[in-house]
């Protein structure tokens, strides 16, 4: 093995350990998480400073976790701050109408916003039929694959609008994709969800939801997701971005009523553990991306499906962010290296003369990113939040093997065959 490969043992230990351990000895993984994922993560920053004398990945990694925790972080407790309940029976036809909308909020809203804002009232309104694939879809189609079509929508392409693509090209380029995935999904969905429905016995069904009704309270909360969204696209002075995040979920918190935070059931376990889990993971894939990134070239990826399916791959084991920028800069290495001096050139070269590419990276790092819990942040929050609802989750290996395999895959085939296998 490369000497620079043994350094990506430690982020393949961690996955193990997510994927593993909960199933193992949940209890003792609970209390030991945050050792594990600090403790792996602490082993590679030793290895930057002392052994490779490299603080500046180190930093970089640092300052993209920051922004990371920040969005996620605010956006958690802006939407915790806002309790929806949505009237009547949820029947298959309104359960996929929520996340057929879902999809689309969360390209206004982005992937993060629009799960944390919806995934409460999608729990309520199930709560008598609630079973697994629920929040698997949930995650499918709101957490990943509808927030395709803008830069907002998923961290991938707003990465790639800061790196010079332009806002609209996104949707101009991938719409016909999205239509097929998300119909797709829906599909699929509706006829799971039909099963399910007519297994509830009706006096069940009746009774929960006889009292329901449509209420919206903490509205005052959309003034703070709003700010939160504004502050996205501020890039200098640094950190003025992150800052404003903090005091919009400062704020949100500090005025939001006691009786609408106990209504949602709020607390900052999820959160908690997300943060501590990704500072883990944003530590130990240092070296896993990095490798990829000066030897794409080496290992054969050259043609639009060869990007496609090694993005995706890499975006479900490694968080999507990152994993786009680093193909986009071995597209550019590959494709425009002499286009431009700037990287914004070489991007207008790729987008002018390749386009494929990056429609296929873009791709690629959207969807795939649903392939696991890990793939995107907001699933891990999506999944924390169903577990203190005490709803049914698959574990890692569970929600791999039972539902993204045998459902994300074959779609993600289909799409590679009709637009990128030339």
């Amino acid at each position: 093995m490369p000497k620079e490969l043994i350094w990506t043992l430690p982020f393949v230990l961690l996955l193990l350990s997510i994927a593993t351990l909960p199933l193992l000895h949940k209890r003792w993984w609970e209390k030991n998480y945050p050792r594990i994922s600090i403790g792996l993560g602490l082993v590679v920053v030793l290895y930057y400073l002392f052994g490779l004398k490299n603080p500046s990945s180190l930093l970089h990694t640092g300052m993209e976790y920051v922004s990371f925790i920040s969005l996620i972080g605010s956006l958690f407790i802006v939407a915790g701050g806002i309790h929806i309940t949505v009237k009547g029976e949820a029947t298959p036809w309104v359960n996929t109408l929520f996340l057929f909308i879902g999809a689309v909020l969360s390209n206004f809203l982005g992937t993060t916003g629009a799960s944390m804002v919806l995934i409460r009232p999608w729990i309520r309104m199930n709560k008598y039929r609630l079973t697994a694939f629920h929040i698997v879809f949930f995650i499918f189609i709101v957490s990943n694959v509808g927030g395709a079509l803008t830069p907002i929508g998923d961290p991938p392409l707003f990465l790639g609008y800061l790196k010079g693509v332009p806002f609209f090209w996104v949707i101009q380029n991938v719409w016909l994709i999205w239509i097929l995935a998300v119909g797709i999904l829906l599909a699929v969905f509706f006829i799971l969800d039909g099963r399910n429905y007519k297994r509830a016995p009706v006096e069940i069904r009746l009774k929960e939801t006889a009292h329901e009704e449509w209420r919206f309270e903490g509205l005052r909360n959309i003034f703070f997701l709003l700010m939160i969204l504004g502050a996205v696209f501020i890039n200098h002075p640094p950190f003025l971005r992150e800052a404003i995040m903090i005091a919009a979920a400062v704020l949100s918190y500090k005025t939001t009523p006691k009786k609408v935070h106990e209504e949602n059931d709020f607390n900052f376990a999820p959160i908690k553990e997300v943060a501590i889990l990704f500072l883990g993971i944003f530590a130990t894939m240092i070296p896993a991306l990095e490798w990829l990134e000066h030897n794409a070239g080496k290992i054969g990826i050259h043609t639009p499906g060869q990007f496609f399916w090694s993005c995706g791959t890499l975006s479900a084991a490694l968080d999507n962010a990152p994993t786009y920028l680093n193909f986009l800069s071995a597209a550019i290495g590959l494709l425009a290296h002499s286009a431009s001096s700037s990287e914004n050139g070489q991007v207008a070269f790729l987008l002018s003369h390749h386009p494929v590419y990056i429609r296929s990276i873009s791709i690629a790092s959207v969807f795939f990113g649903a392939m696991t819990y890990i793939g995107n942040g907001p699933n891990f929050l999506v999944k924390s939040i169903a577990e203190h609802f005490k709803a049914k989750t698959p574990a890692f290996f569970g929600y791999l093997v039972s539902y993204s395999l045998p459902i994300l895959l074959p779609i993600f085939a289909l799409v590679w065959f009709l637009f990128f296998r030339g």
